[in-house]
């Protein structure tokens, strides 16, 4: 099962510092909704473990993430793939961009994603609404480290 989403937050710092944030593994791990594990392997790689509850379906996901595209400070490509066991499988990636508006960064996102196994079972409207509510918790999660709350 295919998914797309897309969002932005307004983020009251410089390109800078968001683009420092969003490549470091302890705010991302604290910003990850169930990350159990992240673990940088390089500049550009990072391990994490995450823990998944969508309907009747928890997993624990095993996986990589690899950075390319690299654009200090404006953004970069992220692609990543996990093993949920019997729970099936994720995998994908999402350019971000950041601008500079209103004194500070608006981020912007492009995620497109796959799943397989019992997840991509449940339904493509509860697996939907499960997807974006995590990448709504993580951008909330974001926000609040970089200092402010999210915009719409």
């Amino acid at each position: 099962m295919a998914m797309t989403m897309t969002g932005e937050v307004q983020l009251p710092a410089t390109r800078e510092v968001v683009y420092a944030k969003l490549n470091d593994p302890e705010i991302l791990k604290a910003c990850i909704p169930g990350c159990e594990e992240l673990i940088m392997d390089s500049p550009t790689d990072f391990a994490a473990t995450v823990v998944s509850k969508i309907g009747p379906v928890k997993a624990k996901f095993k996986g990589k993430v690899h950075l390319t595209d690299l654009d200090p400070p404006n953004g970069y490509k992220i692609s990543g793939e996990g093993d949920g066991g019997v729970a099936g499988f994720a995998k994908g990636g999402a350019s971000v961009t950041l601008t500079e508006k209103d004194g500070g960064t608006l981020l912007t996102y492009n995620v497109e994603a796959q799943i397989g196994g019992k997840l991509a079972q449940l339904g493509q409207r509860l697996v939907n609404g499960a997807a974006k509510k995590t990448a709504d918790d993580f951008f909330k999660n974001f926000a609040a480290t970089v200092g402010g709350a999210p915009a719409a």
